[in-house]
């Protein structure tokens, strides 16, 4: 089930901030933090160009939100050294994203940001 198009304009308003405000703009040719909606997941991922140059950016998975429509909270993963989505054992889910965004940027266990 997609997110309506209330909470979608929320989260992309939240993310966009999110993204342009963690990498300072002289950096952004060489890091990016990216978001990406489809249904009611949300991916956050890191970006860098090619080591060789020329090509697409190489993306790494840092967390992932999905809302559960019958609870109407939002879940929390990480991605496993395996690039497997795990649910986040200290803060698993939250009816607000924006605390969940703010348990990756702390990043107390290292899961999100290494």
């Amino acid at each position: 089930m997609a997110l309506s198009e209330l909470e979608k304009k929320r989260v992309e308003k939240l993310l966009t901030a999110y993204c342009e405000n963690k990498i300072p703009p002289d950096l952004r040719e060489k890091i990016r933090i990216e978001y990406r909606i489809r249904g009611n997941e949300v991916s956050l991922f890191e970006s860098r160009p090619p080591w060789q140059g020329g090509g697409e950016w190489i993306s790494m998975k840092v967390a992932r939100f999905k809302k559960d429509p019958k609870t109407e909270t939002w879940q929390l993963y990480w991605a496993d050294r395996n690039s497997k989505w795990q649910p986040y054992p200290p803060l698993p889910y939250h009816r607000d994203i924006e605390k969940l965004l703010q348990e990756v940027e702390k990043n107390e266990t290292g899961a999100f940001w290494g």
